[in-house]
């Protein structure tokens, strides 16, 4: 939900003034954060920079103010993967509001259209059946989508609405809460591609209802291998000390744990982080994460390399770290 609420952050919450220095260091891997209620994930990601005295920072996706939930974060050599994770489906959890239409399709709206639910569960559940698989979504005009370089929702503000081409994406999953006790009340759980809107999805669904909707909460569950289970809040993260906040982080490699693993002795990890190519015994592959040997006596962890594809027999590099960051994860 593009459009952010006016939501009044707690000052915890906030990020620091850019009077308040710290020492910056050298931070690698990623912190699964719970983002709070009306706070941008820019925001968020500032004051966990902050707090982690991270020199290098970025979140893999925006999660809107109105919305709640798994914001991966980022951190020096984890931000070279950060894609992997913009590209991943997403899980979320929506609350909507059945025989309501705003102009903004949520809470934040005007409500410009009342109608009565008259709705059972094999309606809703042949309603439901339609939006699965690959669907088409007319992006909506409060969103963080540009046009000409400013989004949406500015135009949207002064009351210009702007022709958008429909576009292709997949659901993969789509199951609702319901009764008949309580008909203005779904409850939508969604696993989709990337670059879906949920709030067009239940704007479109109480469409196909002949009722109208539009949404009042949203939780991101999920992205890719990442899950909300052992997420940190911003508060937490506040009271713990810089031990604590350390121990949050995950491996670089959390966001590629999907992707077949490939191994490489001293000399071929040394000519790999180089860029040349190597030869594997691996079939082809469109993605692998790549490990050398173990760079400490005191564990058996193999540090990240980097990512690479397989072609006829050859590893070639993708992305590769640096030996400081490989030093690292000693």
């Amino acid at each position: 939900m593009p459009n952010a609420p006016k939501t009044e952050v707690p000052a915890s919450a906030q990020a620091p003034t850019a009077r308040v220095r710290v020492a910056r260091r050298p931070v690698h891997g990623v912190l699964l954060l719970d983002k709070p209620l009306g706070l941008s994930s820019n925001q968020a990601l500032q004051k966990a920079k902050w707090l982690l005295r991270a020199e290098k920072a970025g979140h893999t996706g925006t999660l809107d103010p109105a919305a709640t939930g798994l914001l991966p974060l980022c951190f020096g050599a984890a931000t070279k993967f950060s894609q992997v994770s913009l590209d991943a489906d997403k899980v979320y959890t929506a609350h909507v509001r059945l025989g309501v239409t705003t102009d903004t399709g949520d809470a934040e709206g005007r409500v410009v259209q009342q109608a009565e639910v008259d709705l059972d569960r094999q309606r809703l559940d042949a309603v439901l059946e339609r939006f699965r698989g690959d669907i088409d979504q007319v992006p909506p005009m409060h969103s963080a989508l540009k046009h000409e370089g400013r989004p949406l929702y500015t135009y949207a503000r002064e009351g210009v609405t702007l022709d958008r081409a429909p576009r292709r994406v997949r659901i993969l999953q789509l199951q609702a809460d319901w009764s008949e006790q309580d008909p203005q009340r779904l409850v939508l759980h969604v696993r989709c591609s990337k670059g879906t809107y949920i709030r067009t999805l239940a704007e479109d669904i109480g469409a196909a209802l002949g009722c109208g909707a539009s949404l009042t909460a949203l939780r991101r569950l999920g992205s890719g291998p990442l899950h909300i289970d052992g997420a940190v809040s911003l508060d937490a993260l506040e009271r713990m000390d810089e031990t604590a906040r350390q121990a949050c982080l995950l491996p670089a490699d959390a966001m590629l744990h999907e992707w077949p693993a490939v191994e490489l002795g001293p000399s071929e990890a040394a000519r790999f982080l180089s860029g040349l190519r190597r030869r594997v015994e691996q079939p082809d592959c469109a993605a692998v994460r790549v490990y050398g040997p173990c760079v400490s006596q005191t564990t058996d962890r193999r540090p990240l390399l980097g990512s690479a594809h397989i072609r006829a027999g050859e590893l070639i590099p993708d992305r590769l770290l640096s030996p400081p960051e490989v030093q690292a994860q000693a």
